[in-house]
């Protein structure tokens, strides 16, 4: 299975993707805010980083921008978290570098379903 990067700022919606996801057979490795998922990225490589779009320190947007800048995770791809879905909202995550966006609030099985569909499209699974 996967490594994922999980980057959220509220614990326990972090925790209980995490949770999900290793349920699911995933290795799972978290950041608490975009500045921390940016630094993990590089010293994990996992290969897929799910993001919050509203995190301290560095938002969603400005975290994956600064990743597909550092030649070493720039190909990981991204999958934006939020509970915002406009469509500005969406293409602004898409023209900052991810691959896809989730929206919250989500099912367990549906993150699991959407994760393994991310990582068979991206051929990382």
């Amino acid at each position: 299975m996967a490594r994922i990067l999980v980057a959220e700022d509220e614990r326990d919606i972090r925790e209980l993707i995490a949770f999900t996801l290793t349920f699911a057979g995933h290795q799972i490795v978290q950041a608490a805010n975009g500045e921390e998922a940016v630094e993990l990225a590089q010293k994990e490589k996992p290969d897929l980083i799910l993001m919050d779009v509203r995190m301290p320190r560095m938002t969603g947007y400005e975290a994956c921008r600064a990743m597909k800048a550092i030649d070493i995770v720039k190909d990981i791809p991204v999958v934006f978290l939020s509970a915002k879905g406009q469509d500005e909202e969406v293409q602004t995550g898409i023209e900052s570098g991810a691959v896809a966006y989730i929206l919250k609030p989500f099912a367990p099985d549906e993150l699991t379903q959407r994760v393994a569909e991310i990582l068979q499209e991206v051929g990382a699974d």
